[in-house]
Parts: structure tokens; sequence; C-alpha cells
């Protein structure tokens, strides 16, 4: 019978990789993990980061992962001296096949709990570029544009449906 683990040599392994006790739950990355809430805006004529965000590129995570089956940001495990910026951009190259000079970093959000933290890199895409995200690993069962609208309609990772509100006015 085959496993529902994927083979390790397809991901992308690193010193950060692990779990971190805190209180009575554990969050993966050893030294901090990050993520990209990538925005793409209705209103060309609004300008290229103008108007009003109509989609967001969520990863539908692999049923194997952690709380698998839910939606939510691409991101993971930072690397060791790796900043939050950097991790989220990797891991969503990684994960999501989101070139990074595609993405205009317009801020962060960090939820702390003491000895981890997890920052979300708020972002919208570079005037000119094209995003075309799909699965680029084995960790996302699927990867898009979702509209802002269809949220609601989605299974989402519970600490980004926390997390939503504060993130949606981050992107203005």
């Amino acid at each position: 019978m085959p496993s529902r683990f994927p083979p390790t040599d397809v991901l992308h392994r690193h010193a950060g990789d692990g779990w971190v006790t805190c209180g009575d739950h554990q969050h993966w990355g050893t030294h901090g993990a990050a993520g990209l809430l990538l925005a793409r805006r209705g209103d060309a004529a609004a300008g290229p980061l103008a108007g009003p965000v109509t989609h967001v590129v969520l990863q539908h995570r692999a049923l194997w992962s952690d709380q698998g089956g839910t939606w939510g940001v691409p991101g993971g495990a930072l690397a060791p001296g790796e900043s939050p910026e950097a991790g989220a951009l990797r891991e969503s190259l990684e994960e999501a096949a989101i070139p990074p000079g595609a993405v205009h970093v317009l801020g962060t959000h960090v939820l702390d709990h003491g000895p981890w933290a997890y920052t979300t890199v708020v972002a919208d895409v570079t005037p000119g570029a094209v995003v075309r995200p799909a699965p680029a690993d084995p960790e996302s069962l699927e990867v898009r544009w979702v509209a802002v609208d269809e949220l609601a309609t989605l299974p989402l990772l519970p600490a980004f449906a926390a997390a939503w509100p504060r993130l949606h006015a981050l992107l203005g």
C-alpha cells in the first residue's frame, strides 16, 4: 500500500524544519515561519497598486500536512538567519510557483507566541507582472487565485481565518 506521505526527496528541507512547543501546542519552524498573502486588484483604471482587492492566492494544503485539507497562504518554516520576507518569498516560489520578482511587498502582520512567531507578508502583484499560481511541490492539493467573496465558503486554516480581517485591512 503506498504511503500518503510524499517522498522526502521532493520536499524542500532545511535546518529550520522542526516543531517548537508553545504552551500546550506546537508550531512548525524552529526559527519561526512566514507566508505570503498575494493580492490582485480589480480596478485597473485606479492604477496598478490601487483599487479594491478582488482575489488572493491561496493554497489548499495537502491532507498529510499539519491541518491538511484547509486553505491558507503558501508558507513555511524559516531557515536559520532568513528574514520573514525572504522566507515567505522562497516558500511561495517552492510551493506555489510565484516568482519573487512578481511580488510588491506592502507590509507584514506578525502572530507572536513568544518563543515562536508567524509573519504574513502582505503584497500586491508587481505592476506588469503576470502570476499564475500552481502547485509546485506535494504540499498542495491546489493553489489558485481565490475571489475575496469566496473565502467564507472555504475551510480556512483557523489561524488564517482569525487573521483575515487584519490582513484584509493591511491590503487597503
